[in-house]
């Protein structure tokens, strides 16, 4: 039987590992939260000034011809411009992404921007997860305790074949996606590569149907936003989801394996 001196030196390192460090323990909330309140009064700031109201199908409509312009005399500003616009409003966790994404097929076609709305998408995802990680990381597991942190060991184990089913299959919003993996502790380095391997696919539905939308405006029609959910869009990634989630199948399969016979000389 082990010495209560023996588990000591490990036990410490697990709660180091999770538990705030005495530094950020120290520091009064209000300084730890100032990155939530400032996406939270930009998110407040935004609302106030009508942009959900201004950016529309109408503006668009409106301003195509202005747009095709900028873009074509001011290239490098445009993008930009576009990208910042696209990155702030992810990390205020606007619900204009879809518009937006549209636009960027319009302004600048299927690759290109396909391109610029995974990097500017991916960018506020970033911060909006830092934001998350810094102010609300420790007080969620000091809080919670045991549960967070039993979650948190489940998740990080196949943290980066979640994400991409989270973000391939549009199940819960885009802004609770970048929240939940910074309070379970995801690596930043899984939580950027979830983000852009999984944001692909239905950014590339949206920005085609971007790069055409010039002529469904001919025609006195705007785009249906809900044609991800057709079955000709959503099985082929549904099947994405379900070759993300071989790896973590793998994984059990083998642990159930190599357990088995554990179990059967324990019988013995």
């Amino acid at each position: 039987m082990a010495s209560k001196s023996s588990m000591t030196p490990d036990l410490a390192d697990k709660d180091t590992k999770h538990s705030p460090s005495p530094a950020s323990g120290g520091k009064p909330l209000w300084r730890k939260l100032w990155p939530i309140a400032i996406l939270l009064a930009g998110l407040a700031i935004a609302r106030s000034a009508g942009v959900l109201d201004f950016l529309s199908f109408d503006t668009l409509r409106d301003n195509r011809l202005i747009l095709r312009d900028f873009v074509s005399n001011n290239p490098a500003v445009s993008v930009i411009t576009f990208m910042a616009i696209y990155a702030v409003s992810v990390a205020l966790s606007l619900p204009i992404g879809s518009l937006l994404t549209i636009a960027g097929g319009f302004m600048f076609g299927v690759w290109l921007g396909t391109a610029y709305v995974v990097v500017a998408a991916t960018l506020g995802a970033v911060i909006v997860y830092l934001a998350a990680r810094y102010a609300l990381y420790d007080l969620m597991h000091a809080k919670a305790g045991n549960a967070i942190r039993r979650m948190e060991s489940g998740f990080a184990e196949n943290a980066l074949s979640y994400l991409m089913v989270l973000r391939l299959i549009p199940i819960f919003p885009f802004w609770l996606v970048n929240l939940v993996p910074a309070l379970l502790g995801v690596k930043i380095r899984s939580f950027i590569l979830g983000t852009v391997i999984g944001i692909i696919p239905g950014t590339f539905v949206y920005v085609s149907i971007g790069d055409g939308l010039g002529a469904l405006f001919d025609q006195g029609k705007t785009p249906d936003l809900g044609v991800i959910f057709e079955p000709r869009i959503l099985t082929p990634i549904i099947g994405l989801a379900v070759l993300a989630m071989l790896p973590v199948a793998y994984k059990k399969l083998r642990k159930n394996s190599n357990k088995a016979p554990l179990d059967a000389a324990i019988d013995e």
